[in-house]
């Protein structure tokens, strides 16, 4: 057959222009794998489990796509409607999803003031709130809609080369699905590299024109052997416009439904490498200052209005109890909050490691990516001290970055580890065993440690296993403490000495508690908050320790969510 190609020049170039669009398609078809799935995450929450899902029926569909695309009698008729469907609806699914979810959590309000409703009375019940549950169940919907379409793409463009080439062509699967595999290959780069950088609806538009380009393509060469042309040109044009609008206006029209999802007014979106960020402005009555609040992820980071409760809360206790204040390692709070409290203190260095340079650039400089107005106010609950000549900042990842750290020798007077909740496989390992006993190699033996808890009230046996794992992991004294931040509700913090005494009975002894004044945490609040009710820990003994690769921490935390809020999962009140 190649030697066939080859004394037949036109049949060789038809041949590459195939297996060209097939590896196109591919590529193509990955990115709307990871595009929808990435969106879907942030609007669903639970960012895990919408991706694992929304990959497993995409790729279900695509087998249940490719055993329909034998019911298609004309390959080549097929395949072009085939691509603009695919096109359409890879373009518009996340405009369209912003919008559904967008309108339905917005319904209960619409109807609330036409009809002069109370705020406490809203209709949330009945068909309202399956009309929500319908529109969380679209992301899911358009995945399978859309693996479906992509996987009817290989058996037909194999069907198009035998038509081609004859019956005997030789080894047409094995080109195909090559050809399949370098382009997914291929289309994996293109994401990382480029559409996880620019507006998630500009990345859509720009996988759909890649479509559109490959199905005009096939349109030109093998118009002859396609019927009803003029409909397909009429759907290429109409198309191509669409691409056009989304590309241009698409971002601004799905930020505002996504706004929706939001108790306040959005102010700022940006999407970075690994995370999407979000800022809202709440305006208060009377004189009161509005209240910023920011989202990671869709989950909420902190409030400007009570901030201050949690990171006092972190910091000041694992700093005084500490013998000494020179060296502090934080891992984790790349928003800088933590980082400002820790710079009260008479410190020589501190070290910060945080994986995402974007968000750490976003509040080191706030000047450059924020509207005035919240770039003055960031930088007010920064103070500037990420600017600080004894801080250093390493983006890279906290669990790798340790061992680098053992390798160099060093040591730290306190360690604090500020990360978001363990929502993710992936940042069950920094509350590993494991991950906790190399710390402890890093701290000094008359420092302190604590650890960022989750909540004690909606997470409770994940909060335990936190404390239990740094136990585990060869501290002499690990203690727990919790307090009420309003806008996360009951919260929680574990803290641990490497030798001596615990950090409560340090706290007993150090007089003051604190060198200088705090406008919320003070002695008598720190022990008050290493209290539990009576029964709290009676099955302490049943929850198991953080093993590194058994992600029991993290089905504690997503079973406990998900148990609170019933099937779904909070997104604005976790950490």
């Amino acid at each position: 057959m190649l030697k066939n190609l080859r004394s037949n020049p036109r049949l060789l170039l038809d041949d590459c222009l195939l297996i060209g669009i097939m590896a196109v398609l591919a590529a193509c078809g990955l990115i709307y794998e990871y595009l929808l799935s990435h969106y879907s995450a942030r609007v669903l929450g639970s960012m895990e489990t919408v991706i694992y899902a929304m990959i497993g029926i995409m790729i279900v569909a695509m087998g249940l796509g490719a055993f329909a695309a034998k019911k298609i009698k004309d390959p080549y008729l097929g395949f072009a409607w085939l691509e603009v469907s695919v096109a359409l609806i890879g373009c518009g699914a996340t405009i369209f999803l912003a919008s559904l979810i967008g309108f339905t959590q917005y319904l209960p309000q619409i109807i609330a003031d036409t009809f002069a409703i109370p705020v406490d009375m809203l209709p949330l019940g009945g068909m309202f709130e399956s009309l929500v549950k319908f529109s969380l169940v679209m992301p899911y919907v358009f995945g399978f809609l859309l693996g479906f379409l992509i996987g009817m793409e290989i058996p037909l463009i194999a069907r198009i080369r035998e038509d081609i080439y004859g019956k005997h062509l030789s080894n047409n699967v094995g080109t195909i699905y090559g050809a399949d595999y370098i382009g997914a290959g291929v289309g994996a780069a293109i994401w990382v590299i480029v559409m996880l950088k620019i507006e998630i609806n500009q990345a859509a538009a720009l996988t759909a024109s890649l479509n559109l380009v490959a199905g005009v393509i096939f349109f030109v060469r093998y118009r002859g052997q396609i019927k009803t042309r003029v409909w397909l040109v009429i759907s290429h044009l109409i198309l191509a416009l669409m691409i056009f609008m989304v590309y241009c206006y698409g971002g601004q029209w799905s930020n505002k439904m996504q706004d929706l999802l939001y108790l306040d007014k959005v102010v700022h979106q940006q999407q970075t490498r690994f995370q999407n960020l979000v800022f809202t402005r709440r305006d208060m009555s009377g004189n009161l200052p509005s209240a910023y609040s920011f989202y990671i992820n869709g989950r909420l980071q902190f409030s400007s209005m009570d901030e201050q409760i949690y990171h006092q809360m972190l910091v000041h206790p694992a700093m005084s109890v500490s013998a000494r204040h020179n060296k502090v390692l934080i891992i984790g709070g790349g928003d800088g909050l933590a980082l400002r409290e820790v710079l009260k203190w008479p410190v020589e260095s501190v070290k910060l490691i945080d994986l995402d340079d974007e968000l750490v650039d976003l509040f080191q400089y706030p000047e450059r990516y924020l509207p005035d107005d919240l770039s003055r106010v960031v930088m007010r609950l920064t103070q500037n001290a990420f600017n600080d000549s004894r801080v250093s900042v390493v983006n890279s990842d906290a669990f790798v970055e340790v061992d680098s750290l053992l390798q160099q020798g060093a040591l730290f007077d306190t360690i604090i580890v500020d990360l978001p909740d363990p929502s993710h496989p992936d940042l069950n390992k920094l509350y590993s065993k494991h991950f906790y006993a190399r710390l402890r190699q890093l701290l000094y033996g008359d420092g302190a440690i604590v650890v960022q808890s989750t909540s004690p009230f909606h997470a409770k046996q994940a909060f335990i296993s936190i404390g239990k794992t740094l136990a585990a992991a060869g501290f002499s004294h690990t203690e727990q403490y919790h307090q009420n931040v309003p806008s996360f509700g009951e919260w929680g913090w574990s803290i641990a000495t490497k030798m001596g005494a615990p950090a409560s009975v340090r706290a007993q002894q150090q007089q003051p508690l604190f060198p200088f004044e705090l406008t919320w945490l003070n002695a008598e609040v720190f022990q008050a908050a290493l209290v539990f009710p009576a029964d709290y820990y009676r099955q302490r003994d049943q929850v198991l320790v953080n093993e590194l690769g058994t992600h029991t921490l993290y089905q504690y935390h997503h079973q406990a969510w998900q148990s609170e809020m019933g099937l779904e999962i909070d997104t604005t009140a976790e950490k």
